[in-house]
């Protein structure tokens, strides 16, 4: 995890604008999928079978977890597997096949250097027990924006057991964190593993997930009792069915996928995408 500090809360403007943008109709799974590809600069475009197995992996996870389908609901999904390396968000809706809104590279735990874990498996909550913050976008030491530009979402999901990935090993404690990352120098490397186990993601599906508050349905049900929640962006337009999961699951690829290109590759094609945009 970035050792910069940050805010933990940014003063928002009074509830009263955040409910008036949470009415605004909220975009339906194949509205958000279309943003996804118009939005989100860095993206993976995985075949269909490997959508669906995918997709199978999300649903078999929550089951393991004890988590019933009790209603339709986004999940975002993590294959810390060296050789995959990306994150998936999807749409689970019981008795349809799981839809697909999205993928893009990520960057998880990378061994050798003191302080670094193994991204953690399993299903965890994102909920205000562990409140999110922003990015203040200020420098550390090594001159790097650990959590990305200012105001970037820091989506915490607090302290899990982790294999630390230096000295002799062995579990201990860590905070489980997504967040974005310097922009300029190591947005770049999403794809591979580099991070001190948190979970590094392209800082337009950053603002993506805030800015529809795809995994916050316990901050919004939270907000809609009266309580304050500043780290919720005052133009947020909530997609139904929020959802509060992050899955991580390694697939134990020896080989990378096509769909995953090497680091440098998605960010060349991003950026070629923003230049033909222009």
């Amino acid at each position: 995890m970035p050792p910069s500090r940050s805010v933990r809360f940014l003063a928002a403007p009074a509830m009263a604008l955040w409910a008036l943008c949470a009415a605004a109709a909220p975009p339906s799974p194949a509205d958000l999928a279309q943003t996804y590809r118009d939005q989100v600069e860095m993206r993976l475009d995985p075949p269909a079978d490997e959508a669906l197995r995918y997709g199978v992996l999300a649903l078999e996870a929550l089951e393991r977890a004890g988590i019933p389908p009790a209603h339709a609901q986004y999940v975002a999904l993590v294959d810390r597997n060296p050789n995959v390396q990306a994150i998936f968000l999807y749409w689970l809706d019981s008795g349809s096949a799981p839809l697909l809104v999205g993928a893009s590279p990520v960057s998880t735990g990378r061994g050798g250097d003191f302080d670094h874990f193994e991204t953690p498996l399993g299903v965890f909550e994102h909920s205000i027990s562990n409140p999110d913050f922003r990015a203040e976008g200020t420098l550390n030491a090594r001159g790097i924006r650990g959590y990305g530009a200012k105001g970037m979402r820091v989506f915490d999901l607090g302290w899990q057991q982790a294999e630390r990935l230096w000295g002799h090993g062995g579990t201990s404690t860590m905070r489980l964190q997504m967040h974005a990352t310097d922009p300029e120098l190591l947005e770049s490397r999403l794809g591979s593993a580099q991070s001190k186990g948190c979970i590094r993601i392209p800082a337009s599906l950053n603002r993506l997930l805030d800015r529809f508050g795809v995994l916050d349905e316990d901050y919004l049900s939270a907000a809609a009792e009266g309580l304050p929640m500043w780290v919720l962006p005052p133009a947020q337009t909530p997609v139904e069915g929020a959802g509060r999961y992050l899955i991580v699951v390694d697939t134990g690829r020896h080989e990378r996928p096509a769909w995953s290109p090497k680091p440098g590759a998605t960010a060349a094609r991003a950026a070629t995408r923003a230049r033909t945009a222009k």
